[in-house]
């Protein structure tokens, strides 16, 4: 029966928050074999039960962080690498390049922040990271209870609960460049059953770059409850407002001489997004062997974009709005007599959008971008409404002593209803000087499908290390825009679903009491990925599902507390990602090129992570920390003909607590002032490489009180 006590230490498992903040490397030992993981079935379960490479970042571990940027707590994971690219926005790779591409699913709570078909690879600027309770990273494909753009990784970020006594919060930081913060939480019981927690994050950046300022503000309300002795709620509502100025690439004269320099001014190439989500999660367990759970959700978002990528060859304005509605609802069983389980459920969403974008002029002084001007033509506007259904069912059976085998299988159906809404007498072309191309596909209907299979083992070597292995399924639907906003291309409508299979093997546990290691080997092959074309017969651009590629690598994690001063923890991967068939088009005129046998660009070799981290017996209530950020070389163009060195940063950290109310830290980013791109790219075809300068030696201080 759920009751509010074993409901509340389930929660305590999952989440752990003080104003003292111990980091996890100075907890008492324990294997990682134990710790609680909810994002792969939707429930707590020990990660000795998964056969999947799984990450866990704990509230105590991103408060000593205090990440400015998501890409400081999520870099900590052995193969995951998040760069910032300005403000908070963001590109992933996660046995992937570093990509813009739709192939991550970034949940809040285990309910997705988008809709399938509508990614947006800086989306994680609309989830409050700093305030989480916990973030969880299953790196390559979902298991089968999450679906569409899971093929990359996951990432589960995961509010705190309600606490049981009155608490408020405040945490002021401010910063080099205008950096100032305001973190605040409150919350408390309302009577023996319910409970509620508000966070509120209030962020300004003046920017490291010449007009590159940036704002947020996030709320994040929760409210927990018991209905009776065997059903409970959680209901949250989180929202988001950012604004964001563009910030420009640069060359590598600029790159390393004048780095503080941006090419765009007054607001050009902006983003402004807000971004509501509303989710309830109802959780009925009538006995320990059933549990269904109901999980309603609304969202509401609208992004105001001006793509700086295209200000020197299509410049336009861009709104973006949809509302989500949907409902996750699963059922478990546990079997005691044969010491198995099954999971089903189905996921459905919703989600009407709408599209239109506003061709510009643009005015320069030299390089620097000004000033744009509406010239009164609309390239697009257009409406998709989203329909997917997604049912699943996945199960888990101990089969002897040691073995645990677990198998699933998920359907995903997804439905779009397109509608252009502009006359057929609006013209898709115009040549000469200040002509353009956007064509646009007639009004219709398309659907997709695809089954995923998920198979996995794990095998109990001893009571502190098992070893894995599975192989997945996933995929991904062509996005809204890649369908519908057609271009040059003509027959973006006749894309299909990019497919992937995964095959893993792990071993994970925890030698001489004190050393917790995860080792993880990987090898995916990603097809039907969408590529471009000209029609040798009618000399039209098209695309089609064609490209190939592989990866594989492999991600080792080590952590522990050598003492009671001293811990460590180290995160590295080293990854080999290769084009097997991959046509695309560059150059004008235009070339068609196969890239067959070469490196996937912009897919660093090695990624790591170092910390040692120290807390003295004589300096009571202190913590010091030394963090060695590693980014490897990689070619920065599909040909291979470029590349980027990769670098070493290394960052300083520290914590202080006054007494049990209040703790004072500090930090230190790029202590040796290194010169560093976060981003670097070029043309195919090009020699002029584009670097995106990080940011160099930056401070921030800051406290934490509680009332």
């Amino acid at each position: 029966m759920l009751n509010k006590k074993s409901a509340c230490l389930l929660a305590a498992l999952c989440v752990t928050s003080t104003l003292t903040t111990i980091p996890s490397w100075a907890e008492s030992p324990k294997t990682t074999l134990d710790t609680i993981i909810v994002t792969a079935t939707r429930e707590g379960k020990p990660q000795s039960e998964l056969a999947e490479s799984v990450a866990l970042t704990k509230a105590d571990e991103i408060e000593f962080i205090s990440p400015a940027h998501p890409a400081e707590v999520l870099n900590r994971t052995a193969g995951v690498h998040i760069s910032n690219i300005g403000g908070e926005g963001h590109m992933t790779a996660i046995r992937q390049p570093i990509t813009t591409s739709g192939v991550y699913l970034y949940l809040e709570d285990g309910v997705p922040t988008r809709p399938t078909g509508l990614f947006n690879h800086n989306a994680l600027y609309e989830i409050n990271m700093p305030q989480a309770g916990s973030i969880e990273v299953i790196k390559g494909p979902g298991s089968a209870l999450c679906g569409s753009e899971s093929i990359g990784g996951i990432i589960n970020s995961i509010t705190k609960p309600s606490p049981d006594d009155a608490m408020f919060e405040i945490n002021p930081e401010y910063g080099s460049y205008g950096w100032k913060r305001v973190l605040a939480s409150g919350g408390a019981p309302i009577n023996d059953n319910h409970g509620f927690r508000l966070d509120v994050n209030v962020t300004d950046n003046d920017g490291y770059r010449d007009e590159s300022e940036y704002s947020r503000y996030s709320t994040t309300g929760r409210l927990d409850g018991f209905i009776g002795d065997d059903a409970s709620y959680k209901t949250i509502l989180s929202f988001t407002h950012v604004d964001q100025s563009g910030v420009s690439g640069l060359g590598a004269d600029d790159y390393h001489n004048n780095p503080k320099l941006n090419l765009y001014h007054n607001d050009v190439g902006r983003r402004e997004v807000d971004a509501l989500r509303l989710s309830t999660e109802l959780a009925y367990e009538p006995d320990s062997s059933k549990l269904l759970t109901l999980t309603p959700f609304f969202r509401d978002n609208q992004m105001k974009l001006m793509p700086s990528w295209m200000l020197s060859y299509d410049a336009n304005d861009r709104d973006y709005q949809f509302q989500s509605f949907g409902m996750l609802a699963k059922y478990r069983q546990k079997f005691t007599d044969i010491d198995a389980e099954i999971i089903t459920g189905i996921d459905l969403d919703y989600s009407p959008s709408t599209y239109e974008e506003i061709r510009l002029t643009t005015t320069k002084n030299g390089d620097i971008y000004t000033d744009t001007t509406a010239t009164g033509r609309v390239n697009y506007d257009f409406d998709a409404d989203q329909l997917s259904v997604s049912p699943y069912i996945h199960g888990e059976w101990q089969a002897v002593d040691k073995l645990r085998l677990t198998s699933g299988v998920r359907y995903d159906y997804f439905y779009v209803d397109y509608h252009d809404n502009l006359s057929s007498s609006v013209a898709e072309t115009q040549a000469g000087f200040g002509g353009f191309t956007h064509l646009r596909p007639d009004s219709q209907d398309l659907s997709f499908d695809s089954f995923s299979p998920k198979f996995g083992v794990i095998y109990d070597l001893a009571s502190d290390h098992d070893i894995y292995a599975n192989y997945r399924h996933s995929f991904r639907v062509p996005s809204v825009g890649e369908l519908f906003r057609s271009g040059s291309s003509t027959n973006t409508d006749d894309l299909d679903p990019i497919h992937t299979d995964s095959f893993e093997i792990g071993a994970r546990g925890q030698w001489f009491g004190w050393l917790n290691y995860d080792v993880a080997l990987y090898h995916m092959i990603v097809e039907d990925d969408i590529v471009s074309y000209v029609d040798t017969v009618s000399n039209d651009r098209k695309v089609t599902n064609a490209g190939e590629t592989e990866h594989q690598g492999i991600e080792v994690a080590l952590n522990g507390a050598i003492n009671d001063e001293w811990g460590f923890r180290t995160a590295w991967s080293f990854s080999n990602q290769t084009y097997e068939d991959y046509t695309a088009l560059y150059g004008f005129p235009t070339t068609q090129i196969n890239y067959a046998g070469k490196d996937v660009g912009k897919a660093p070799q090695t990624i790591g992570n170092v910390a040692l981290q120290y807390s003295p017996s004589y300096l009571a209530n202190t913590q010091f920390e030394v963090e060695w950020e590693h980014v490897g070389e990689y070619y920065t163009d599909e040909t291979n003909t470029k590349d980027y060195p990769g670098h070493n940063l290394f960052n300083f950290r520290t914590n202080y607590d006054v007494n049990d109310r209040v703790q004072l830290y500090g930090r230190v980013m790029n202590v040796t002032d290194k010169r560093y791109s976060t981003y670097t790219s070029n043309q195919v075809g090009s020699s002029d490489i584009e670097y995106r300068p990080g940011l160099p030696r930056t401070f921030y201080v800051g406290m934490r009180a509680t009332f």
